[in-house]
């Protein structure tokens, strides 16, 4: 009895301190809608955070995008041949990654690599004492640090979501038309009879939410920063598994509400 008790505080205290910080977070948040449209608009760090989570994690995307459509494929085709149903494995494809894989899985690709780069570059500069001295000098740090990271995940969280859709939907065909012999013809009119341009654009909103999540948890976490060297290293872990939690949590009720 006593250890479902203190199980039950011990769960009771880590959601508390999870509402506790998605309460915080939302705060940044209205800070950074606030100066997102104070002129002067710093068009230059946009477009640098911009290349930075968009170009540099194209080759992960790929990489994952290509695979999760071939394994779905796989995966798929076997459980439908006891059917006879075969034809179906591209349109299961299609609609995985459009609607579920392609926004998740990139979101999460990107948590890893450029919500961890945030964490850690802002983390650095408020231990170094960096963001101080923006302040002494009158400049907004939520303005020149955060807004410009934000405005980068919003924007190109969809567009690596479409790459990783393109890839997982070309991994699949080659894998189910020219490893498992399915029909070419059919596999792409059972797609584009099934799969509807709504699949794609909620898929594309969710992105662009998973966008915003990863984005203001990353510059979050390394804005409060504290503890020297040790204090980086963790905040860097914490945005990359509050991130991802938020993400598949985030998830579930944008499904529901859009399917």
């Amino acid at each position: 009895m006593n250890r479902a008790a203190v199980a039950i505080d011990q769960l009771g205290r880590t959601v508390l301190e999870y509402v506790e910080e998605m309460g915080k977070i939302a705060l940044l948040f209205l800070s950074v809608l606030r100066w997102m449209f104070q002129p002067p608009l710093k068009s230059h760090l946009i477009f640098k955070q911009m290349e930075f989570v968009g170009n540099k994690s194209i080759f992960v995307v790929v990489l994952t995008g290509a695979f999760t459509g071939m394994v779905m494929a796989l995966q798929g085709y076997y459980g439908f041949k006891m059917f006879s149903a075969e034809s179906m494995v591209g349109s299961v494809v299609a609609l995985g990654m459009t609607r579920e894989l392609g926004p998740v899985l990139t979101s999460l690709m990107v948590t890893a690599r450029a919500g961890s780069a945030m964490a850690a570059e802002l983390g650095t500069m408020r231990v170094t004492e960096q963001i101080d001295a923006l302040s002494v000098m009158a400049a907004n740090p939520v303005k020149h640090l955060i807004v410009p990271r934000v405005i980068a995940g919003v924007l190109m969280l969809p567009l690596l979501t479409v790459v990783s859709d393109f890839m997982g939907i070309l991994g699949g065909y080659f894998v189910g038309v020219h490893l498992l012999h399915i029909n070419s013809g059919i596999f792409v009119k059972n797609i584009t009879t099934i799969v509807d341009l709504d699949d794609l654009y909620n898929g594309l909103v969710k992105a662009a939410v998973f966008g915003l999540i990863l984005s203001l948890i990353g510059c979050y976490k390394g804005f409060n920063t504290r503890g020297g060297a040790e204090g980086v290293g963790k905040a860097t872990t914490e945005a990359v598994v509050l991130s991802s939690i938020t993400i598949l949590i985030s998830d579930y009720f944008l499904t529901a509400i859009m399917f």
